[in-house]
């Protein structure tokens, strides 16, 4: 089964840059570039092939085509659950929180999400928004929403590029300017905004605050800190994530056995990937789908590479905690 690359669905929203156009080679007509869509079936953006005889077609449909392409590890659920992104913060983006899994299919009809972020590219500096300083009230939360007081209790994490931040449903968070990441995420499209700095859109209206759901699902503690995902960037039910850190002198080896694809996303550098006889070349910002059944493959090159899996049934969290 070949090697896919993906070519991604574009955001633009008002808090983008520049910075995916240029440095990461993402085509796109219009002047701000947000999201890149790296990896998903979400109906919100899919990703579409870019060559070979499933050209032109969605991730979605190429799967329904082949569907051991995804793997046995994703046929416990209803959809396919990963999404995967690059994100250009060249403004603060708004604070924001995620519902769990019964909130969001009890009340949007689709899964929540639990996220994290690996930081590709920062300015010095920079930092983002995670959990809070301390643990306040509900009570408190609300008031510091209506008086615009609300960073004043949030945690602010200062990042370097390779650093990883888990987020797990319920947990306060915003990117905050200066910093590219790539998101791997279950796949959902659910976000409450909490706080937009009182900033207008391009028709001159404040973008829709969502307080009484924020309130409903937001756990008002400090983040946690003690996670332990060993050689891992980050699991959880949904995916498991890991880097191949390559300094033209070594080769990283993979193998997919059946049970889940391999995404292999590029935040750094150039190189190739063999299976079989194919050999695959790619560059900073190229996205690449190993299908489940393609058996061993070679990963080589000066380059940084987040690879992304679906782990077997009941994986939980590092607290014990299943998502």
């Amino acid at each position: 089964m070949p090697i896919v690359k993906l070519i991604p669905a574009c955001k633009s929203y008002l808090w983008g840059g520049q910075q995916l156009k240029k440095a990461y080679h993402k085509k796109f007509d219009g002047n701000v570039l947000a999201e890149t869509w790296e990896l998903s079936c979400h109906p919100d953006g899919p990703s579409t092939v870019a060559d070979g005889p499933f050209a032109g077609k969605t991730l979605a449909e190429y799967l329904k085509a082949v569907p051991t392409a995804a793997g046995t590890n994703c046929a416990r659920f209803a959809d396919f659950p990963v999404l995967i992104k690059l994100i250009d913060a060249h403004r603060n983006l708004s604070i924001q929180v995620h519902p769990d899994n019964a909130y969001a299919l009890k009340n949007e009809h689709q899964f929540g999400k639990t996220e994290m972020w690996y930081i590709v590219d920062c300015q010095p500096g920079a930092f983002l928004y995670y959990g809070f300083k301390k643990e306040i009230s509900k009570e408190e939360f609300s008031r510091r929403i209506e008086d615009g007081t609300l960073t004043e209790v949030l945690n602010a994490a200062p990042v370097h590029p390779g650093d990883t931040f888990f987020i797990e449903s319920g947990t306060i968070h915003a990117i905050c300017a200066g910093i590219v990441i790539a998101e791997i995420q279950q796949s959902s499209n659910v976000t409450y905004r909490v706080f937009d700095y009182k900033r207008k859109d391009k028709d001159g209206k404040e973008r829709q605050l969502h307080i009484p759901q924020a309130l409903a699902v937001t756990r008002t503690v400090p983040p946690r800190t003690d996670y332990q995902f060993g050689d891992k960037l980050g699991f959880c039910d949904s995916f498991v994530t890991d880097l191949m850190k390559l300094d033209g002198n070594t080769a990283a080896q993979g193998k997919t056995d059946g049970s889940s694809f391999h995404s292999l996303l590029v935040t750094q550098g150039e190189g190739t990937v063999v299976c079989g006889s194919e050999t695959v070349s790619f560059r900073q910002g190229d996205s690449l789908f190993v299908p489940a059944d393609a058996g061993k493959y070679t990963v080589s090159g000066t380059c940084h590479v987040v690879r992304t899996a679906v782990p077997p049934k009941d994986t939980y969290l590092p607290s014990g905690d299943k998502v």
